[in-house]
């Protein structure tokens, strides 16, 4: 295996790192495109994209989501702000329960892995959101019963620049199973 041709893929993962501090700092509209080619691009379950995301860029809906997410201000700071939502709805027909309850869940975390990955290769920052008040980032985006937010994304050029995070060791995380 020749591993330079695949170095720039690695060192895009290895790069990524969880960013909390945003420049004021306009995002592109070619970068913001480019990333939802990404999203639009991730697989899912039986193709089905069972997601929704929604894009948030006026300062008072970003606070409203910084506080939905615990007073997490650096939501507020990002240019602009995704929302994943899983729609269960899209895939139980064909999945039933296994689908609803895992495979939307599943299409939406992929998707905004994609973004993640596509925001460090534009040379953006986001950091992934887990913790916040569902019913609340419902209420403040107008959704649907029928979505469920499942990541808050904030993107934006990096006002920090952190060191990288230890890591488990592979033998730690990797199990052959005979």
């Amino acid at each position: 295996m020749d591993e330079k041709n695949f170095r720039p893929f690695f060192e895009l993962i290895e790069n990524r790192r969880s960013i909390r501090a945003y420049q004021s700092r306009v995002v592109e509209a070619e970068k913001i495109q480019a990333i939802f080619r990404a999203i639009q691009s991730a697989p899912s379950a039986g193709n089905l994209q069972a997601f929704e995301v929604f894009v948030v860029q006026k300062a008072p809906l970003q606070q409203a989501l910084a506080r939905a997410a615990w007073n997490q201000d650096f939501i507020a700071e990002a240019p602009i702000t995704l929302v994943f939502c899983a729609h269960p709805d899209r895939c139980s027909w064909k999945y039933g329960k296994r689908g609803e309850e895992l495979y939307a869940l599943q299409d939406a975390t992929i998707a905004c892995t994609f973004a993640m990955l596509a925001a460090t290769q534009l040379g953006l920052g986001c950091v992934w959101v887990g913790a916040f008040d569902e019913s609340q980032v419902g209420q403040i985006l107008g959704l649907d019963r029928s979505l469920r937010p499942v990541a808050i994304l904030p993107i934006g050029y990096a006002r920090e620049t952190p060191p990288p995070r230890g890591r488990r060791a592979i033998e730690d995380l990797i199990h052959e199973v005979f």
